[in-house]
């Protein structure tokens, strides 16, 4: 019930003013690109397994993607792939994740966002991932059996960075950089970093499912030594 009364105060929250007006932008019909459903368009929770072990970070709601739904990497290109993982992994029930009422079913991993509005041109600015970082601490004392992070990009990487050192467990941030596929053992955690599963980066090349696929390779095999 925690989780939920968080999620709930997530989704509440309008402490970022440039955000919440940018999320009211989905208001009208003529700024949505799917469909003629309403979107969520506001904060949008984490999603999962509440007792998971492995949590995933992703930097914020895609517009018609999460922002539309009202889930992480849900409807959208990112989203087709890593769910896909998921599932191949056996971390999900399906493969695809249409909507909040497509049936599907987290094992053992919880996805969540470093800011939790869609950002205009997708950058949100300094001041709202430090304000947002205060949501993704709560997330982490509710997720209390994580203990992999997997941080999908440069900014969720440096988000949770910030976030440990804020609580003392890091000195440096230069101290860790970020590179696909690198492995950071922080006090009782293990942060692995990866390229964001866009579509520009799958499209480009600079991701590939077999690289994903060796990833969470990696993750399962991390998640045997802890």
């Amino acid at each position: 019930m925690q989780t939920r009364v968080l999620e709930k105060e997530i989704a509440e929250c309008t402490l970022c003013k440039r955000l919440v007006e940018y999320c009211h932008t989905f208001d009208l019909a003529e700024n949505r690109k799917i469909g003629d459903c309403d979107y969520w368009a506001k904060p949008v929770p984490g999603f999962g397994d509440v007792n998971a072990q492995l949590l995933i970070i992703g930097l914020a709601p895609g517009a018609h993607g999460a922002n539309r739904t009202g889930r992480p990497f849900t409807g959208d290109g990112a989203g087709d792939v890593l769910y896909r993982a998921l599932f191949q992994h056996g971390f999900a029930n399906r493969e695809t994740a249409i909507d909040l009422h497509d049936g599907m079913r987290l094992d053992n991993v919880y996805i969540t966002n470093a800011v939790k509005c869609v950002p205009p041109q997708n950058r949100p600015n300094a001041e709202e991932k430090r304000t947002c970082l205060d949501w993704l601490a709560q997330e982490m004392t509710v997720l209390s059996r994580v203990k992999i992070v997997l941080a999908m990009g440069r900014d969720a990487f440096d988000s949770y960075i910030r976030l440990e050192r804020a609580a003392g467990r890091v000195t440096r941030l230069n101290a860790y950089r970020f590179q696909h596929g690198g492995v950071y053992r922080l006090d009782d955690k293990i942060l692995v970093a990866t390229y964001h599963f866009s579509r520009y980066n799958m499209n480009t090349g600079v991701l590939t499912e077999d690289m994903i696929d060796v990833l969470f390779q990696r993750v399962r095999a991390l998640l045997f030594e802890v």
